[in-house]
């Protein structure tokens, strides 16, 4: 009797923008973890924060987000009632991811002046042949005393209890960045670094692009061409079975 495929194997090479900015301050053991789980996902399950996130992205597009608000999805979260186990466990890992943004909640840290706006959430870039997904969750602008727009992306990241590493919130936001300045490529003035944020839900601060975006995104279009090179001879996770 043949094992159950624990692992999918990823033919081309991708990888999220999340785990991409993890690579670029990792150590060379963690990198290769990394991109090993990358190419082969685990076929488990995997629960995700996509409940808290979109409540989240659409409260800010509204003005509504509050601690308050926060508060009230999160106990109805944990409050609703579930037909299975994994959506029970989902249900309240989101209600908890909510709960934990609303006690930290703060909008001081939001760029002065900049207003939320719509973005392009399934926008895609091959980075050196790496398909990067930036997950972007929501755009922000501004325009200037002379009347000038500024542009800028914004995302959502969330590990419980595990505030966000202010260089991997760098990264992140730079590739935010590099993907605003692809998006306006017929203005390549008006995408703005403090303007491309990496929002972390464990500490409730904005993250932006730092003055240094540009080299950072260049250095993650190096890694990436390393990546793709690599990745056909990447080995499986011991004891995978790969469907």
């Amino acid at each position: 009797m043949s094992e159950s495929p624990t692992h999918r194997l990823v033919n081309i090479p991708k990888v999220n923008s999340r785990y991409l900015s993890d690579y670029m301050v990792a150590s060379e053991r963690a990198r290769r973890t990394i991109i090993r789980d990358c190419k082969y996902r685990k076929i488990a399950r995997a629960i995700q924060h996509d409940r808290a996130k979109a409540f989240i992205t659409n409260a800010l597009r509204g003005g509504s987000l509050s601690t308050s608000a926060l508060e009230q999805e999160g106990q109805r979260l944990l409050d609703m009632m579930a037909d299975t186990e994994f959506e029970r466990d989902t249900l309240d890992i989101n209600g908890d991811f909510l709960m934990a943004y609303a006690s930290v909640f703060d909008m001081e840290t939001f760029p002065n002046n900049a207003e939320i706006v719509d973005a392009p959430t399934d926008f895609r870039v091959n980075i050196n042949g790496v398909e990067v997904n930036a997950d972007i969750r929501f755009g922000t602008q501004r325009v200037t005393r002379t009347n000038r727009l500024r542009t800028g992306l914004g995302t959502i990241r969330y590990a419980k209890n595990k505030p966000l590493d202010e260089e991997v919130g760098a990264y992140q936001s730079s590739v935010l960045y590099g993907c605003r300045k692809m998006i306006d490529v017929q203005d390549e003035t008006a995408p703005e670094e403090k303007l491309c944020l990496t929002l972390d839900c464990a500490t409730g601060k904005f993250i932006p692009a730092p003055s240094d975006a540009t080299r950072r995104f260049q250095n993650m279009e190096a890694a990436c061409a390393t990546i793709a090179e690599r990745w056909d001879n990447i080995e499986p996770p011991e004891n995978a079975v790969i469907s």
